[in-house]
């Protein structure tokens, strides 16, 4: 079921104009609305990237459908897609929702670290997680992800890279966001380009020495069920697609399928374009 936001707090940075929200489970939400610049099917590829992303296990956001009410549009002037200095509010209803990490007034979440800071990341190896992930869905962007203190259990897989020792240890850790430039953004394609996917900072990528590094990443896409794309696809609303969107969807799930056995390629292809990005990898 939805759940309801209940107050506007702030407009974020980045192309789809974002909003934090608080809702009626007393989380934060960053928002994306349905009239947002990028367009309805920004939010059909966050939700499929997302669920794609959790059955990897690679860290990401909770998500949700959003129910904004026309009360909460009402008393909040800024919410909606501002074009030429002229805001334009959403349509009361359902929209997407991904879950702030921590209480935005209380704790610090960060897009943006120093080298220091970043090489403290207790969970660097998940970029290279992310990299395949980037290269199997074709993301367009690159590696968008953010920074926050969490208990590690709660982030790190069961993949030989967990190094605290107990339940209660605590770090700085990453988790990857902002899926919708995946599968080419609105045009549903898969054009892989060497760079698509790339974190800004090499740095992530420093302890990558070959393929093992890509594991249990690449085995678990080549062992990807169906049964994921297809539930993803059963949960989404039919408010946010068009007839032609129902049409065409499971056409690019299918294509999404077929290419699992592309990713290793694409990361070596990656790999032979940036090699200033992979300086432990020979």
């Amino acid at each position: 079921m939805p759940v309801t936001a209940t107050a506007w707090l702030r407009t974020l940075r980045g192309g789809s104009q974002t909003h934090l929200l608080e809702a009626g489970d007393k989380q934060h939400y960053v928002v994306k609305l349905t009239n947002n610049p990028q367009g309805l099917r920004t939010l059909l590829n966050e939700w499929i990237a997302q669920r794609i992303m959790r059955y990897l296990r690679i860290p990401c956001p909770d998500i949700e459908i959003i129910d904004i009410p026309q009360s909460v549009i009402d008393a909040s002037p800024k919410l909606g897609i501002e074009r030429s200095k002229v805001v334009t509010p959403p349509v009361a209803g359902w929209h997407f929702g991904s879950r702030y990490p921590l209480h935005p007034s209380l704790h610090g979440v960060h897009d943006i670290l120093g080298e220091a800071q970043l090489l403290s990341c207790r969970n660097l190896h998940h970029f290279a997680a992310a990299l395949t992930f980037d290269k199997w869905t074709a993301n367009a962007d690159a590696r968008q992800c953010i920074f926050y203190r969490a208990r590690l259990v709660d982030v790190m897989d069961d993949d030989g890279s967990d190094d605290f020792a107990d339940s209660t240890s605590r770090g700085l850790v990453a988790s990857m966001i902002d899926q919708g430039y995946c599968f080419n953004g609105g045009y549903w394609d898969f054009p892989d380009a060497p760079g698509f996917g790339l974190y800004y900072r090499a740095d992530v990528y420093r302890k990558i020495r070959g393929w093992k590094d890509f594991e249990p990443w690449l085995e678990r896409i080549q062992c990807f069920p169906t049964s994921v794309l297809d539930q993803a696809f059963g949960e989404l609303p039919r408010a946010w697609m068009t007839p032609r969107d129902e049409e065409e969807l499971p056409i690019l799930l299918e294509r999404l399928f077929r290419r699992r056995s592309k990713v290793a390629s694409l990361i070596e292809a990656t790999h032979d374009r940036y090699p200033n990005h992979f300086v432990s990898w020979r």
